[in-house]
Parts: C-alpha cells; structure tokens; sequence
C-alpha cells in the first residue's frame, strides 16, 4: 500500500511540474480598462479574467484620463503603469487608448497620434516573449460628447489611425466600437460602460483571445 501511495504521489508530483504557467495579458488603457478601480470586479479585465478561467493572468493597467499622445494633458507615457506593464512581460497586450485624445485640447496633436501609438507598442512588445500577441482596440463608443471628449473625431479620424498603427506593427485589431453600439443604456454618463457594458467587452476580448 506504501508503495502505491509513493508511486500516486510521484505521479500528482510530476504532473503538477508538467503544468503549463498561466497566459499573462496586460490591459492597458484609460478609465474604461482601469473601471470602478483595477481590482474591481465589475472592471473589464477582471471580467475577462473570470471568463477566461486560470489558465491565463489577466492585470488591470488602466489609469483613468490618460491619452497616448505624449504632448495630451495627462499622457499614460509618465505613470508608473506604463513601467509596470513592461516589467510584467506579458504574453498577451490588450491596448485600449484614445479616447481622453479626442479631447480638443489633446487632439491638436494629432499629427503625432500614429507616431506615438506606434513607438508605445514597440516599447512594450520589446519586453514580450517572441511569439506574444497584440491587440489594439478601436475605443468604445461616445453616446454623449462629455469632457471634450468626441465620437466624430474617434471614429473619423482616429479609427483609421488605430488601424495603421495594427499594419505597421503586426499587431490585431479588436473591434469594440461595434459590439457596443446598441447598447447606450450601458453608458451612464454616455462615454463609461457600466458592468454590462465592461461584461460586453470582455466577452469580443476573450472571443479574440481564445
């Protein structure tokens, strides 16, 4: 009986050895990824960690009103996030930046949009393993102008921006502009998604994902 008990422990032992480590994904983003807060669990990347199950880690780098532009009022290039996700190699990179750079104040430089969306990929993908994956979100959509914010500028103007950025770099385009569309009623303050509205996210992200 020993023997056999020795030998099923060896077995659980080496079974457990043999288990592939979690998928890491980092969302980086603004207010919409990092949600009522980076642990909540009504954010969209705890939402999609939920969905997605063990095998992967998902981490909330969002921090609210930040742009991609370099020259925007708040750009996420200086937050301490923005060393975090490149410490934590992610496997997967979910990037989900744009729409605090609609503000009008933020968009006067949108000559350097592409340029830095571009150099932001290439700094984070340097500290990604060979084969790691990268997807660029179109923003969500804007129900109400609030903030400075503006839907004519994201989807005229940025959009095919977002979708030069993805050519140039090799990375995949998520469309989460589309999905939402209907769903209004999930945008309180018309730019937020609520818990529905981040739940719809998580689901076309781990659609793409999986």
């Amino acid at each position: 009986m020993k023997k056999i008990i020795c030998a099923l422990l060896l077995l659980w032992s080496q079974e457990g050895s043999a288990q592939q480590p979690a998928v890491k994904i980092a969302c980086v983003g603004n207010s919409i990824t990092e949600g009522p807060g980076r642990n909540h669990p009504d954010s969209y990347p705890l939402q999609l960690q939920k969905i997605l199950g063990k095998a992967y880690q998902v981490k909330n780098f969002g921090v609210s009103a930040r742009t991609l532009l370099k020259k925007g009022d708040f750009p996420y290039w200086n937050e301490p996030q923005f060393e975090q996700v490149q410490a934590y190699a992610p496997d997967i990179l979910i990037l989900l930046l744009g729409t605090n750079d609609s503000k009008p104040q933020n968009w006067a430089y949108k000559d350097s949009f592409l340029e830095d969306y571009v150099e932001m990929i290439s700094a984070i993908k340097r500290h990604m393993p060979e084969q790691g994956k990268i997807f660029l979100c179109l923003p969500v959509p804007v129900f109400e102008d609030n903030w400075g914010i503006t839907e004519k500028v994201i989807v005229e103007e940025m959009t095919p921006l977002i979708r030069e950025a993805a050519k140039r770099t090799g990375a995949v385009v998520i469309d989460l502009h589309l999905p939402l569309e209907p769903h209004g009623r999930h945008f309180p303050d018309g730019v937020h998604p609520n818990k529905a509205g981040a739940k719809i996210m998580a689901q076309s992200l781990a659609k793409a994902i999986r």
